[in-house]
């Protein structure tokens, strides 16, 4: 079987003669194997381990899974990928933290740029004859 994870911005996981996937969407944990039947779905934000010759990790911020043939498809908004759970589950906490800072600071300056401009709108609005 071939697994691809993406994001938008790169290809995170290209790999070729993967045994198993497990995954989860919100009915929980589901395995794929060579051979599964054609499968549509939305994962949560979860850890997708997949199999070759030893286990690996990705973890993903939600997402969707297809299966066709002997390809697992996964397109997601953000993915962390590593060999040890244990290591994964600490750069992904402090990447997703950072995530959730950076979006945190832009609705914050979006939420001023509005402020102002409604700000604005009431002084022309007051200076008119």
């Amino acid at each position: 079987m071939k697994l691809v994870v993406a994001t938008p911005l790169e290809l995170v996981v290209d790999a070729d003669d993967v045994r198993e996937v497990r995954a989860e969407d919100p009915t929980g944990l589901f395995g794929v194997r060579p051979g599964h039947a054609a499968f549509l779905t939305v994962l949560v934000p979860s850890v997708l381990r997949w199999t070759t010759d030893r286990a690996r990790y990705v973890a993903v911020r939600g997402g969707v899974l297809s299966v066709r043939g002997d390809r697992v498809d996964v397109a997601t908004r953000e993915a962390v990928v590593g060999d040890v759970l244990d290591a994964l589950e600490g750069e992904v906490l402090r990447r997703f933290a950072e995530a959730d800072e950076q979006e945190r600071v832009a609705r914050t300056r979006a939420a001023r740029l509005e402020v102002e401009a409604v700000r604005r709108i009431a002084l022309g609005l007051r200076a008119r004859p």
